[in-house]
């Protein structure tokens, strides 16, 4: 006679755990999930994401910055283009602005090149552009005349030096993470969906009640209780 309520109460203990799984499965809103993946989607139609155009316009800053620096240093020493024939046509190493106006130009070609058209996902190529521009400047200053020059002997290598390394920090620390980041997420989201059930809202608790028992059951299930196993031979 014991048997029976323990048996019951085991199916009543297994229809309630698997009444709590269904509600932690149903708690995500298939909703919620599609708007999110929708969401990302759009990210990836545009072609490229907002940090890595962002760290596209800095490159393009340096390229300007750069060039109106040496412009500027053209017209102070004697005009445009009398500095520029001394400068690019009678190149001289040791004291010619021209060759750093090219290093941001390498930079700049090959940066948009890299994470702007071919949309690279690697350091290699700002390590490149950082290592040339680093060596370069560091020989230029060490064996050049430019300290004697004015001012600009100071600004133009330095100017180039931080913009190169700012470049670094900000893909290093920013487009590649964030970028990495966006796309585990987009994964995350993507599996959630597919293991939700495709029922819009989701379903309540009161979804997982049963109804209410008549009287003629509860009648019926307290006679079967109360009857042995010899009276329902007899």
């Amino acid at each position: 006679m014991n048997y029976l309520p323990e048996d019951m109460e085991n199916a009543l203990t297994g229809s309630q755990s698997s009444h709590a799984s269904l509600r932690e499965v149903h708690s995500i809103n298939p909703t919620q999930l599609m708007a999110r993946i929708e969401s990302y989607e759009g990210r990836e139609k545009k072609g490229i994401s907002d940090v890595r155009r962002t760290f596209c316009l800095f490159v393009t800053f340096d390229l300007l910055f750069v060039t109106l620096l040496w412009i500027i240093e053209l017209n102070v020493n004697g005009g445009i283009e009398n500095t520029l024939e001394k400068e690019v046509v009678q190149y001289d190493y040791y004291s010619s602005y021209f060759d750093i106006f090219l290093l941001a130009v390498f930079r700049f070609k090959v940066l948009i090149l890299a994470y702007a058209v071919c949309k690279l996902r690697h350091w290699w190529a700002i390590a490149l552009t950082t290592a040339v521009t680093s060596a370069f400047l560091l020989a230029k200053v060490i064996l050049s005349k430019l300290f004697s020059q004015g001012a600009f002997g100071y600004v133009l290598p330095i100017i180039s030096f931080i913009l190169a390394w700012i470049e670094t920090w900000f893909l290093d620390f920013k487009v590649l993470p964030q970028e990495a980041e966006e796309e585990n997420r987009l994964l995350i989201v993507q599996n959630a969906s597919e293991r939700a059930p495709l029922i819009p809202g989701g379903l309540s608790d009161g979804q997982f009640y049963s109804p209410p028992e008549s009287e003629a059951e509860k009648y019926d299930c307290a006679t079967d209780l109360k009857e042995t196993p010899f009276d329902r031979t007899e």
